[in-house]
């Protein structure tokens, strides 16, 4: 499935979701219906992972998705190797997690992103890293570190945070930033070349209003999930090339 985030939304898609959700009248005020949603909690604390699949992390793999064949060679995933079995395939040949302590039996590297020197100069074809940079206040550094430790010509697959809740468990007390499309962009144009850089969103003000109400995707219609508004950020992806230089 192509990302609705990176192309047109089809006519008909289009015409179905102004005919189920843009009814030509707005309720006037007093007369909106809240139903379930009328709550000063959410239906879940867990992003939706106690009820199905969160939201955000179906757009996550619909990024990865349209980028799978660039996880490749020796690909670097954080936390787990989740993703590069699923979406590298037997395109991948070595897999390596990079993850910050010494906690986590699949960690091949243990490390900080942001004080790495340990880790070898132009090492990996790949990277995939999600929904982690928000968790890191010295982010800037951090980018240094994954352009360094990419290869000349390697793919860096990134997802941030935008509009979301912010986590209960224990990365909730390193949660420091939310992101946009233009703080991403900006901020990593600052190491990578613009041309190399391409940024989008996902979501609409249904999904990001269901999103921090806790809802799984599963309760939501897939032509709803896939419609677009710039307005509503709730995933940032972002896909960055290192430059091969020029001999």
């Amino acid at each position: 499935m192509l990302s609705i985030a990176r192309r047109m939304v089809p006519a008909s898609t289009r015409r179905w979701l102004l005919d189920k959700w843009k009814s030509p009248s707005t309720p006037t005020v007093g007369s909106v219906k809240l139903g379930d949603l009328r709550r000063l909690t959410p239906l879940s604390y867990h992003f939706g992972y106690d009820r199905g699949q969160p939201i955000d992390r179906y757009y996550i793999e619909d990024f990865l998705t349209c980028f799978a064949n660039d996880i490749q060679g020796r690909v670097l995933e954080i936390g787990d190797r989740s993703y590069t079995i699923r979406f590298g395939g037997n395109r991948v040949s070595v897999s390596d997690v990079l993850h910050v302590s010494e906690d986590n039996p699949q960690a091949t590297i243990i490390g900080d992103l942001t004080h790495a020197d340990h880790i070898p100069s132009d090492t990996f074809d790949c990277i995939i890293l999600t929904q982690t940079l928000h968790l890191i206040y010295d982010v800037r550094s951090a980018i240094k570190t994954l352009y360094r430790i990419m290869k000349p010509g390697a793919v860096l697959l990134v997802t941030f945070p935008g509009i979301t809740q912010i986590s209960s468990d224990r990365w909730g007390t390193t949660w420091y930033w939310s992101f946009t499309t233009q703080s991403a962009e900006r901020m990593f144009s600052e190491v990578f070349p613009s041309a190399h850089l391409s940024v989008q969103a996902y979501g609409n003000v249904l999904t990001a209003a269901s999103f921090l109400y806790g809802m799984a995707a599963q309760e939501m219609e897939t032509k709803a999930l896939h419609w677009h508004d710039p307005h509503y950020e709730l995933l940032i992806t972002l896909r960055a090339v290192k430059p091969v230089l020029q001999s």
